[in-house]
């Protein structure tokens, strides 16, 4: 169901706990290049949204800046509730470390490393003993139990993504960002990863912040917000990809 009044709710703070927040965010590059333009969007606790819009639209740039791996020229970013401009880099490292996981197109898996080893590589850069017991329900729910002693190329895509989550959610973030998770698979195990992160957002309660230019991929989502020209341009509640199919084809058209 298409709904505007999401974006006023999204951008609003009062009584809602966010997981992560932008407010008024701007990004512009060397040569004036203008990515990101005025943007405010704020993502609740155990929400999952869908980040949409044509190439160059600036999605990927928001993902980057709300995640904090760049910094934006304007704006304010928060996550977990803290602001993270006035970070050094070491303690933003820290933050990213702490609150954000994050799942890629190309996995990023180490290949040297076993499909534990990769799982638990988040919690050992942070200095952190693992909590055996969730990151063992952590490996059943995504269903990697049996495969834990494996390489990375002993393993299908599909099987690769699911331990890349895993390994996102090792140390219990604050937000989950995904690049296109499901652009490397097959339709069918495509689905399987976004039952997936579907479910961990309804059972587990996690935040997840999806950039996808795919409308069944975004049609997972509670919440879509469509990109055009640096500025969230529409708000989708409760996304159908029919909607989002039609909404970006009419900005590429217009």
């Amino acid at each position: 169901m298409r709904n505007r009044a999401v974006a006023r709710n999204m951008t609003s703070r009062a009584g809602h706990a966010s997981a992560v927040e932008l407010a008024g965010v701007s990004k512009t590059y060397p040569g004036g290049v203008r990515a990101l333009d005025d943007v405010s969007l704020a993502v609740e606790a155990g929400t999952f949204l869908a980040v949409m819009g044509p190439s160059g639209s600036g999605k990927s740039t928001l993902m980057h800046c709300a995640a904090g791996l760049d910094s934006p020229t304007g704006g304010q970013v928060f996550i977990d509730g803290t602001e993270i401009g006035g970070l050094n880099e070491t303690r933003r490292t820290e933050l990213r470390r702490k609150s954000v996981g994050f799942v890629f197109q190309s996995y990023n898996l180490v290949p040297s490393l076993s499909v534990e080893d990769n799982i638990l590589l988040p919690l050992r850069l942070a200095g952190r003993r693992p909590d055996q017991e969730w990151v063992r329900g952590l490996v059943e729910r995504v269903g990697m139990s049996g495969r834990l002693a494996h390489r990375p190329a002993e393993l299908s895509g599909g099987q690769q993504q699911r331990a890349a989550i895993a390994r996102a959610l090792a140390t219990r973030p604050a937000v989950v960002f995904a690049d296109e998770p499901t652009g490397a698979l097959d339709l069918r195990t495509a689905r399987e990863v976004l039952g997936l992160l579907r479910d961990l957002v309804d059972n587990l309660g996690q935040t997840v912040v999806m950039v996808t230019h795919d409308p069944a991929a975004a049609a997972h989502a509670d919440l879509a917000a469509v990109m055009a020209d640096g500025r969230v341009v529409d708000t989708f509640k409760a996304p159908s990809a029919a909607e989002l199919a039609t909404c970006v084809t009419n900005l590429e058209t217009e």
